[in-house]
């Protein structure tokens, strides 16, 4: 599931423009550029709460997974932006 990470770093590279660290992504790309959705965003979603990262890159498909999440992570201030 680190496959648009992939793809980001390797397009940073290519136009020399850094990723901000404030940004967590997760998503599998398929061969013909299409991004999949993943298991376990929860569990990510936590992580990157966790470790103060305040933007999250997730697969469209997976928006239902953000219900899931405490109202804590998802609204107010310090919520996440997803």
């Amino acid at each position: 599931s680190a496959g648009v990470a992939i793809v980001a770093t390797l397009v940073s590279l290519l136009m020399d423009v850094p990723i901000p660290t404030e940004f967590a992504m997760t998503g599998e790309i398929t061969l013909r550029g299409r991004v999949m959705p993943v298991g376990g965003v929860r569990d990510k979603v936590l992580a990157a709460h966790h470790a103060n990262i305040k933007h999250v890159i997730l697969p469209a498909r997976n928006k239902c997974d953000i219900d899931e999440l405490a109202p804590e992570v998802r609204l107010g201030p310090g919520a996440m932006r997803f």
